[in-house]
C-alpha cells in the first residue's frame, strides 16, 4: 500500500504533528513513577490517559491487561489487513523519580518547549515512544483509513521497575499477543539527527557487597593502627575488579566474550566517530582519559564487558568524623555481552570479592537478579524494511548500533513470542538525559521517528 495512501498518511501527520505533541506533553504532565514508595495513582490514571489515547486513534479492543499485581499494561489493536504483517507496537508509560528537582530547569511534569527540545520527565523515556506509535497508527487510520499491516499496542507500566510481571502478562494472553515481529521504542539514535537501528542489548549482572570489621565505629586516633578499617579493606577489594587500563581483571571472566566478526567491525569502523563528540555525549572531563585498552569507544561500549561501582557508603558528607567506620558498602555492576552467561558471571564476581578481601574482615555479598545480554542478526527482510524506513523518515542514511545498557524484557517478549525479530528504534539521543534531570527530547528527530514508522508500515505491508 504505497502511493497515494503513503502520503495521505504522511500528509496527515504533517498536519496533525502539533496535535500529537500535545497529546505527548499531556502524557508528560502525569507522574506516572512506578518505583516504591511513590504515589500509585497517577501511575493508575496514567494508564487509563493512554487506554483513551489508543481508543481517540481507532485502536480496537483496548484493554488494560495485568491488573491484579504490580502496574498493569494497556493493550489496543487494529487487525483488518488479513494477510499482511502484525507488528507488536511495545512502549512504556512509566517514568523514573524526577531527581533533584532544584537541578530542573523547568518543573519536571510541566512540559516546556526550549530551542526545539520538549523538556520533561518522560519526554523521551518514554512517553514519547508511546506517541510515536500512536501518531503513526492515527496517520494511516485517519489519513487513509486503514493501515498496510495489523498492529497490536502494548503499553507497559513498569519497565523502569524490572518489568517484573510482564513475563508471566506475556505468557497468559500469548494468542492476543502474538505477532511476526515486534517493534520496541525504547532506545535512542547514534547521534542528533543520525537515525539508529539498536541491534545489541548488554546484560548486566550486579551485587551489593559490605565488608565489616567492628560491631561499631571507634575514634579514629584512640584506636587507629592496629584496627583494620573496612573502607580501606572494600577500596582494595574493588581495585582488583579491573587493571590499570580499566579492563575487567576477574579470572575467568572474559572467557566466553564473543569475538567480533569481520561484518561487526566494519560496521562499527562506518560510525562517524569523532573523540570530540564523544566526549561531548558522554560529558567526560577534559583532563580525563579514554580507557578500556586499544578499540573503538563503541566496541567498548557494546560488545565487551564493563564493571562500575554504583554507589559506595561508609559515612557520609554531612556526618564525617575522625572515626574508624564499623561496615562499608558498594554496589558493583558488570554489563555482560555475548556470550557471557548471568549466573556464571555472578558467581565469579561473587568469589573474586571475597577472595580479594584483606586482614579477616567480614565480607557479605548479595546479588541482584541478573539480566541478559541480547543481540540479533540485522541481516532479512524485516531489517532491510526498517533500515529503508528509518532513511527515508529522517532523509539520511541510518546507522546500525548496540546499547551499552541494558533492556531485560526485549529478550522476554521475542523468546515468549517464538523467537520473532524485533526493531529497536526511539526517539532519544545522547543528550536526552534519561534518568537524570532536565530530560528532554528533539522535536524535528520525534516527528522523523514517527515518519520513520509511517514508512515502516508501508514497508512491510508490501512484504507479505
Amino acid at each position: 500500500m504505497t502511493g497515494k495512501p503513503l502520503s495521505t498518511a504522511l500528509d496527515h501527520f504533517s498536519h496533525h504533528a502539533k496535535d500529537h505533541l500535545q497529546d505527548l506533553k499531556d502524557l508528560v504532565r502525569i507522574p506516572s513513577i512506578s518505583f516504591p514508595g511513590f504515589d500509585a495513582s497517577p501511575v493508575m490514571a496514567c494508564a487509563e490517559a493512554v487506554a483513551i489515547l489508543l481508543r481517540k486513534h481507532r485502536l480496537n479492543d483496548v484493554r488494560v491487561l495485568g491488573t491484579t499485581t504490580g502496574y498493569p499494561s494497556v493493550f489496543g489493536q487494529w487487525i483488518g489487513a488479513p494477510g499482511r504483517p502484525t507488528l507488536l507496537l511495545y512502549a512504556h508509560y512509566d517514568v523514573q523519580p524526577a531527581g533533584r528537582e532544584d537541578l530542573w530547569k523547568t518543573p519536571p511534569f510541566e512540559p516546556s518547549e526550549r530551542e526545539g527540545r520538549l523538556y520533561g520527565r518522560g519526554a523521551s523515556d518514554d512517553k514519547g515512544g508511546v506517541m510515536m506509535h500512536l501518531a503513526a497508527i492515527s496517520s494511516w487510520l485517519q489519513g487513509a483509513g486503514r493501515l498496510p499491516v495489523n498492529v497490536k499496542v502494548l503499553i507497559e507500566g513498569e519497565e523502569e521497575v524490572g518489568s517484573g510481571n510482564l513475563e508471566q502478562l506475556l505468557k497468559e494472553h500469548g494468542r492476543l499477543l502474538a505477532a511476526d515481529a515486534v517493534v520496541i521504542a525504547d532506545s535512542e539514535n547514534f547521534e542528533t539527527g543520525v537515525p539508529s537501528l539498536t541491534a545489541s542489548l548488554r546484560g548486566i549482572v550486579t551485587v551489593t557487597v559490605e565488608v565489616r570489621s567492628l560491631s561499631s565505629s571507634v575514634h579514629s586516633g584512640t584506636w587507629g593502627g592496629p584496627l583494620p578499617d573496612p573502607v580501606l579493606a572494600l577500596a582494595r577489594m574493588l581495585a582488583t575488579l579491573v587493571d590499570d587500563q580499566g579492563r575487567p581483571a576477574i579470572p575467568g571472566i572474559l572467557g566466553k566474550v564473543r569475538p567480533l566478526s569481520s561484518r561487526d567491525r566494519a560496521s562499527l569502523e562506518s560510525l562517524p566517530f569523532k573523540e570530540a563528540l564523544y566526549r561531548k555525549q558522554s560529558r567526560v572531563l577534559d583532563s580525563v582519559n579514554i580507557i578500556g585498552g586499544p578499540g573503538t569507544v563503541y566496541e567498548k561500549m557494546w560488545y565487551r564487558p564493563s564493571i562500575a561501582v554504583n554507589a559506595i557508603e561508609a559515612s557520609s558528607r554531612k556526618q564525617a568524623a575522625n572515626i574508624i567506620n564499623d561496615a562499608a558498602w558498594a554496589r558493583v555492576g558488570i554489563r555482560i555481552v555475548p556470550d557471557m552467561d548471568p549466573l556464571e558471571t555472578l558467581g565469579l564476581l561473587k568469589d573474586h570479592l571475597v577472595k580479594q578481601a584483606p586482614w579477616g574482615v567480614q565480607v557479605t555479598v548479595n546479588p541482584e537478579s541478573p539480566s541478559r545480554w541480547w543481540r540479533t542478526d540485522t541481516e532479512g527482510p524485516i531489517f532491510e524494511a526498517a533500515l529503508a524506513a528509518l532513511e527515508k523518515g529522517y532523509g539520511r542514511k541510518p546507522v546500525v548500533t548496540g546499547a551499552g545498557g541494558s533492556i531485560p524484557f526485549v529478550r522476554t517478549i521475542t523468546e515468549i513470542l517464538g523467537g520473532v525479530p524485533a526493531l529497536l528504534f526511539g526517539v532519544g539521543d545522547p543528550y536526552a538525559a534519561n534518568h537524570s534531570e532536565n530530560e528532554s527530547l528533539v522535536i524535528a528527530d520525534w516527528e522523523s521517528s514517527c515518519k520513520s514508522l509511517i514508512y515502516l508500515f508501508a514497508e512491510l505491508g508490501e512484504r507479505k
